[in-house]
Formats: C-alpha cells, sequence, structure tokens
C-alpha cells in the first residue's frame, strides 16, 4: 500500500486506493491485513473509490498504546477524510463489527455492509469467548505470541491437526507478528454478545451478509445484525462460506454502495 494518512493519536496508517465512484473504505477482520481484502477492493473499483488499509499494529501502520475500540474508530475517521469526508465501510468478520460501531459512533458514513459478523448467539458461546478472551491476554502478556494464535485458530474451530501444520507452515510467522492484535478484535466484539442497544443507534442503511454454507450460528448472529438495526437486509450469498468469494461478494456490494 503506497498511500499514508494519520489519526489522530498519531498512528500512521497505511492504505491503497483505487477506483472512482461513491467512496467505500475495507475492514478487514481477525488476523488479516488491508492485503487480504484488496482483490476485492479491485473488483469493486469499476463503480467505487475504494479504500483499504492495514489496521493499527498491522501490515505497514503503526501502533499506539493504550490501545482502544475508540482509537479504531478515529482510525476510520482519518481514513473517510483521506476518502473526501465521507464513505460507505464494509466490514468482514469483526471487521464488520467495528464498521457498525464506527457507524454508531457518528461518522460521516452512507451505508455500511457487513459479512458474517461473528457475535455469540447463546449463552454457553458467550462463556467461550469469555474464555477466550482471559486465556488470550495471559498468552500475550508472556509473550507467548505462537499459543495466541493457536486459541484463536481453535475458537474458529479448525482441527488439531491443522493448527499444527499451520504452526510449520512459512505463514506462521507473520501470523505471529500480528497476535498483539487478536485482543484488539477481542475488545472489538465487545465481549461477544450482539450489541442490540448500541446497533438501534445506527442511522444508515445496513446489509447484513452470510454464506450459505456457512456454520448456522454464522448465519444466526448476521442475521441478528440486520433486524437490530433500523435500515437492516438481510442476504445470504448461495455456496459461500465465511472464506467469502470476491468474485461473488463484490456485485452484491457494487449494487448497495452505488446508490
Amino acid at each position: 500500500m503506497d498511500k499514508k494518512t494519520i489519526s489522530r493519536d498519531g498512528t500512521e496508517l497505511a492504505y491503497g486506493r483505487a477506483g472512482q465512484g461513491p467512496a467505500v473504505i475495507l475492514v478487514s477482520g481477525a488476523m488479516s491485513t488491508g492485503g487480504t481484502v484488496a482483490p476485492l477492493g479491485g473488483l469493486l473499483a469499476h463503480r467505487c473509490t475504494v479504500l483499504w488499509y492495514d489496521r493499527r499494529g498491522r501490515g505497514g501502520s503503526g501502533d499506539t498504546a493504550p490501545y482502544a475500540v475508540e482509537r479504531e474508530v478515529e482510525d476510520l475517521a482519518a481514513l473517510i477524510d483521506a476518502a473526501g469526508g465521507e464513505a460507505s465501510l464494509y466490514g468482514i468478520s469483526s471487521g464488520g463489527a467495528l464498521a457498525l460501531e464506527a457507524a454508531a459512533s457518528g461518522l460521516p458514513v452512507r451505508r455500511v455492509a457487513v459479512y458474517e459478523t461473528p457475535y455469540a448467539v447463546d449463552e454457553e458461546a458467550v462463556r467461550g469467548r469469555a474464555e477466550y478472551g482471559e486465556r488470550l491476554a495471559d498468552a500475550l502478556a508472556k509473550g507467548r505470541r505462537g499459543d495466541a494464535v493457536e486459541l484463536f485458530l481453535r475458537l474458529t474451530g479448525l482441527a488439531e491437526e491443522m493448527i499444527q501444520r499451520a504452526r510449520q507452515s512459512p505463514m506462521w510467522a507473520g501470523m505471529e507478528a500480528i497476535a498483539p492484535t487478536l485482543a484488539y478484535d477481542d475488545a472489538v466484539m465487545g465481549g461477544g454478545r450482539v450489541p442490540r442497544e448500541r446497533l438501534a443507534s445506527v442511522g444508515v442503511p445496513v446489509l447484513a451478509a452470510a454464506g450459505g454454507e456457512s456454520p448456522h450460528w454464522l448465519r444466526e448472529a448476521t442475521r441478528a445484525v440486520a433486524d437490530a438495526v433500523p435500515q437492516g437486509t438481510y442476504r445470504t450469498l448461495e455456496g459461500q462460506t465465511h472464506m467469502v468469494d470476491p468474485n461473488v461478494l463484490a456485485p452484491v456490494l457494487a449494487e448497495f454502495f452505488d446508490r
């Protein structure tokens, strides 16, 4: 990413930009960088001005302690300024929760689209998220970044055999490098429950999409978002999972944002 902007607390943010039309900022989820959503940006660029960025603590962006979700909202405010003063937001997974919080905070956001915001849909899942958060904080406090990454991969449901294979892969070093940001995403998720009262304050149209082949709880959580916001729409993308195909997603987003 060849562009930079500065957030309110002085943190430098790296971002890319392409296309022309209504501005859209893409927000990545946990264990990912702006490069993860860049292919989607390329597909949207024929109808939108698209910005994708490295969230703080990742890739080419800086980081400033102490962390707070409000700082990430300020990051989006800086990117909206760079986009021209108003933009729509798209967030995948926990990035969707951040996009929704930014809209609820009153930033100049036109529309919000989210894909599979992984909120907990029952009390057992809420307890599991709390345990995950405690174990994650302990691992990171002790500098055990690899253990932190393993905790996250287990949370996503990845099999133990696959986790151990991942540890031996060339990608593991990069995953450990951004492991501290797992705590940021945990904070963004706010304990895991669907924040219905907060979502009720989102005053712009929201598209909440989920894959037809994704687990039932993810689809249920996404539908809960659509139900909680005043102008929410739920949509299923048939044949898709949490690893959504940008070629399937892009036309849906382009239609939603270009209104």
